[in-house]
């Protein structure tokens, strides 16, 4: 019946305490008082939906016909389309069943099944100690550091300011595991990512952090990262990860530089001294065994002449006592041989017969050079004998 029919008594009026014949929203559109009537608006839409339905009115077929066009059109719309970098998650009633690879596939649609699709061929990167922040003006990126998520304890006690990024992406085998078993995988990421990192750098001293181990800690940090999340159970794959800046603290990063900077000269110096005793010991070590040689050798020859002399003597001494007299004078000739070989000789031949003549020796020429031939003694009448 109209709201018009249903004025009360009492001081209100209508339903919502208005004045009889005032709506409870106020006046109507033409500014009058009188409300809509409700019948007449349901008596319009039947009126409508008997123009659309077969036969004019709401028989039994046509019920039936809206009814299968109705499921027709609902069971349809449970085909769904999966990327080709995507895998699809097949629910029923909120329950994991099964899932999908890419093309074309079917689920019962909702509110029976769902489908949740994860993106399991993107690679994804989690920034650890800095944010990014676009400029509202340039649209710029810019770079903002989280010293809560930078600064970090060493293991000899001293700070250090480490920033690194984590590229990851989701298990492609285990999709369910990254929708499922944890709450808000990104944030666990990041935070696994933190406490390793932590662990990692608690380990190591600041100076081998800031210098020789920053390639050590990369492979440590994604190893551990990737057997915690794992026990999780998140199905994730860690792909890599990338340190950005290993640090001192700003307060004492210019002591740190010099530091770092005598470091470098200590280990350059050293490289140095090691080239120089890797040059000089081996020649050092040639030229003692060249000398040990040497003198092996020469031992090897004295020891060979001194056993030769030692058997001769006592070959001659055994010729000496068979035949002392050829022996004695056949020694006296080889001594003689021996002394007089190598020198200038003259031979003054003084016969018995030569009687008054005076030989002439000049000793001048007993100094002359080799190969002219000793010098001949001249007697008075000026022949040479």
């Amino acid at each position: 019946m109209p709201w018009s029919n249903q004025g009360g008594g009492g001081g209100g009026g209508g339903p919502w305490g208005k004045p009889p014949g005032q709506s409870p929203w106020g006046q109507g559109p033409s500014g009058g008082n009188t409300p809509p009537d409700v019948e007449e608006l349901l008596r319009r839409g039947q009126d409508r939906l008997r123009q659309v339905m077969p036969g004019g009115g709401f028989g039994g077929k046509g019920v039936v016909l809206a009814a299968v066009l109705a499921v027709g059109a609902w069971a349809l719309s449970g085909f769904y389309t999966v990327q080709p970098n995507e895998a699809a998650l097949n629910l029923l009633f909120g329950r994991y069943v099964s899932k999908s690879g890419s093309g074309l596939h079917y689920n019962l649609p909702y509110p029976v099944g769902s489908v949740q699709k994860l993106r399991v061929e993107d690679r994804n990167t989690t920034s650890i100690g800095f944010n990014y922040r676009v400029d509202p003006r340039s649209g710029s990126q810019n770079s903002m550091d989280v010293p809560e998520e930078s600064l970090m304890l060493t293991g000899d006690e001293n700070i250090a300011d480490v920033k690194f990024v984590v590229i990851w992406q989701i298990d492609p085998l285990k999709p369910e595991n990254f929708a499922f078993n944890v709450r808000r995988p990104e944030l666990t990421i990041k935070a696994v990512a933190e406490s390793a990192m932590r662990e990692i750098v608690g380990r190591s001293q600041i100076q081998r952090i800031l210098t020789a181990e920053r390639k050590v800690i990369e492979p440590a940090v994604q190893e551990l990262m990737q057997k915690v999340l794992d026990d999780y159970g998140l199905g994730a794959k860690i792909i890599q990860v990338q340190l950005q800046s290993v640090d001192p603290p700003e307060q004492v990063i210019a002591a740190f530089r010099d530091v770092t900077a005598a470091q470098q000269d200590q280990d350059r110096l050293r490289n140095e001294a090691e080239a120089y005793a890797n040059r000089v010991v081996p020649e050092a070590r040639g030229a003692a065994a060249r000398i040990i040689q040497e003198a092996q050798a020469y031992r090897e020859q004295t020891v060979a002449e001194a056993n030769g002399q030692a058997s001769r003597f006592l070959q001659v001494l055994e010729q000496y006592k068979l035949a002392p007299n050829i022996t004695r004078e056949r020694i006296y000739l080889e001594t003689m041989e021996r002394v007089f070989g190598g020198m200038n000789k003259v031979i003054v031949d003084q016969p018995g017969s030569a009687q008054g003549v005076v030989p002439y020796l000049p000793l001048g020429a007993l100094d002359a050079p080799q190969g002219q031939g000793p010098a001949r003694p001249i007697s008075q009448q000026g022949g040479a004998k």
